[in-house]
């Protein structure tokens, strides 16, 4: 019986690259834009933005409590069935702040803009979910929908301030 033995070559890849590998930024050591994405962790070692004085000082809490006085003031109207024109609006104000704050408040690692937009996001979300529960057991109602939203964010609320935070080492 007769061996053939051939030849083979060396498999070895093209010693040149295609266009798009050629200019593609990570060959020169870009980052992809998943690696640029930055989660701010907040400090406690004193070295945080000092309080202006004077009156270009921070109005936030200013703003929070009045936000929660007009959304507060929202639920009441809801709750005792007032004829008023300002309960639908304020009430509408309070079920998409109630849970964007508490949503906003579990998200306390990311910039400002992306939280704001995420909480607000998660609040229509929430609602919709109520109104939908609500639906699906045949058990709809404006005052229980308001209920329902009241305490699931307050849940919530409390959760995220509950809920262990990690600590620098």
């Amino acid at each position: 019986m007769r061996t053939v033995v051939r030849h083979l070559g060396v498999l070895t890849p093209r010693p040149t690259l295609r266009d798009i590998e050629t200019w593609h930024p990570a060959r020169w050591g870009a980052k992809s834009p998943m690696q640029t994405i930055r989660i701010k962790r907040s400090s406690n070692d004193g070295d945080t933005e000092r309080a202006r004085q004077g009156p270009g000082r921070d109005l936030s809490p200013l703003l929070a409590g009045a936000a929660t006085a007009v959304g507060l003031f929202g639920v009441l109207l809801t709750l005792v069935d007032s004829g008023s024109p300002l309960r639908g609006p304020l009430t509408l104000f309070f079920l998409l702040a109630a849970p964007a704050t508490a949503i906003g408040a579990a998200l306390g690692g990311l910039e400002p803009f992306g939280r704001a937009l995420a909480a607000l996001a998660g609040s229509v979300v929430l609602n919709m979910l109520v109104a939908q529960g609500m639906l699906a057991v045949h058990r709809w109602s404006w005052r229980g929908g308001v209920i329902a939203v009241t305490v699931i964010s307050l849940l919530l609320l409390l959760l995220s301030f509950v809920t262990v935070k990690p600590t620098k080492t």
